[in-house]
C-alpha cells in the first residue's frame, strides 16, 4: 500500500455512500477489489442504511491492509460511551487501520414549543462536538487498550470547526468543498492537521449528461442541507447560485466531470492548496450502483500519486488525541 507516510491513509480514497444498500457479501467483494486497486483508504458515509460501527467491521474484516474511515459517523445516532467502546474494539482488532470521523448534529436539553407542542432545540455544533469529545475521552476503558490508538477526525466546514478539530483530533474531513475551502482550511488548522478532502466526481466523456449528473448531486445539498449552504456562503456563492437550482458556477467548483484527466487535475489543485489526503465520491446516474467501472479506470491515473511526497510541507503523523 502507497504512502504510509500519510498515517497510511495514503493520498487517494475512496468515498461512497453506496454499501449501504449493498448485500454484505457484495460490499467485502467490493472493498477487497479496491484495496487491490492500490487505494489508500477506503472511506463510507452513514445515513439510515447500515449502522457505521457494523459497516466499518464488515469493511476491515473483508481487506487485509488498506486503512477504512468513517466519513462521517453521526454523532446524533448513538451515546458517547458506546461510540468509545465501539472505537477502542475496532482499534485492538485491527491496529493502526481504522479512523473514525465524527460529524452530525445532535440536540441538547433545553425544550420550546412549537404550536403547542414540545420540541428540542438544536446545540451549538461546535460546542456539541467539544462535549462530544470530552465524554468520549472520560469514557472508561476496561477492556484491552489499543496500540496504536485509533485516529479520530471532524467533519468540519467553518473556521472554528476546523479549529477544535486541529486542536482535539487528528485533523478535518471536509466534504461537498471546492479547492478554494481546502486552501482555507489548511490556513485555519495550519501545517501539522490532517486534512482529508472528500471530492465528488462523474466520470463521462459525454458533457451534457455528465453535467446533469452532477447537477443533481449538488441540488440536493443546496436544497436540503442548511450547513453546507452557510458553508458556501461564505465562499462568496450567493442566491444566484443556491436560489432556483444550483449555477453552472456552483456545480462546476464542487463536482470535478468529465474525462480522466479533467479530474486528476482537480485532486491536483486540492494537493496544491494543502490537502493531504483527496477520497473520491464517484457519481453516476444511479446512486445505488456500486461505481465499480469508474474505479477500476481512474486507479492508473490516480493511484500513483499515492507515491509522490507533497511538495514544501512535511507529512502528517498520526497524533492520540487527549
Amino acid at each position: 500500500m502507497t504512502g504510509t507516510a500519510r498515517g497510511g491513509l495514503g493520498r487517494i480514497g475512496i468515498w461512497t455512500f453506496a454499501y449501504e444498500k449493498q448485500p454484505a457479501g457484495r460490499v467485502r467483494e467490493s472493498a477487497a477489489e479496491i484495496e487491490e486497486l492500490g487505494y489508500g483508504a477506503l472511506w463510507y458515509g452513514e445515513a439510515f442504511g447500515r449502522d457505521t460501527v457494523g459497516q466499518a467491521w464488515l469493511l476491515l474484516t473483508a481487506t487485509r491492509r488498506i486503512p477504512v474511515a468513517s466519513g462521517i459517523a453521526n454523532i446524533a445516532f448513538r451515546e458517547p460511551n458506546t461510540l468509545a467502546a465501539a472505537e477502542r474494539t475496532l482499534g485492538e482488532a485491527f491496529p493502526g487501520r481504522y479512523v473514525l470521523g465524527l460529524g452530525g448534529h445532535r440536540v441538547d436539553d433545553t425544550v420550546h414549543h412549537v404550536d403547542g407542542y414540545p420540541a428540542p432545540t438544536r446545540s451549538r455544533p461546535v460546542t456539541t462536538m467539544r462535549s462530544y469529545l470530552d465524554a468520549m475521552d472520560a469514557s472508561p476503558a476496561h477492556g484491552p487498550v489499543p496500540d496504536p490508538a485509533p485516529r479520530r477526525l471532524l467533519a468540519a466546514l467553518g473556521p472554528k470547526m476546523l479549529e477544535l478539530a486541529a486542536a482535539r483530533t487528528w485533523g478535518a474531513h471536509t466534504y461537498f468543498v471546492p479547492v478554494e475551502h481546502t486552501a482555507r482550511a489548511r490556513g485555519t488548522m495550519g501545517p501539522d492537521a490532517f486534512l482529508g478532502v472528500e471530492q465528488a466526481v462523474v466520470l463521462d466523456p459525454d458533457p451534457a449528461r455528465a453535467r446533469e449528473v452532477a447537477t443533481a448531486h449538488v441540488a440536493g445539498y443546496v436544497s436540503g442541507a442548511p450547513h453546507q449552504q452557510a458553508n458556501l456562503r461564505r465562499l462568496g456563492f450567493g442566491d444566484e447560485d443556491l436560489v432556483g437550482g444550483p449555477s453552472r458556477r456552483l456545480v462546476d467548483a464542487i463536482v470535478a466531470h468529465g474525462d480522466v484527466d479533467t479530474i486528476l487535475r482537480r485532486v491536483r489543485q486540492h494537493f496544491d492548496a494543502g490537502a493531504d489526503h483527496v477520497c473520491l465520491q464517484v457519481l453516476t446516474a444511479d446512486p445505488a450502483a456500486l461505481p465499480e467501472h469508474e474505479w477500476r479506470e481512474l486507479a492508473p491515473a490516480l493511484v500513483p500519486l499515492g507515491d509522490l511526497d507533497h511538495p514544501g510541507r512535511p507529512a502528517p503523523e498520526p497524533r492520540d488525541h487527549p
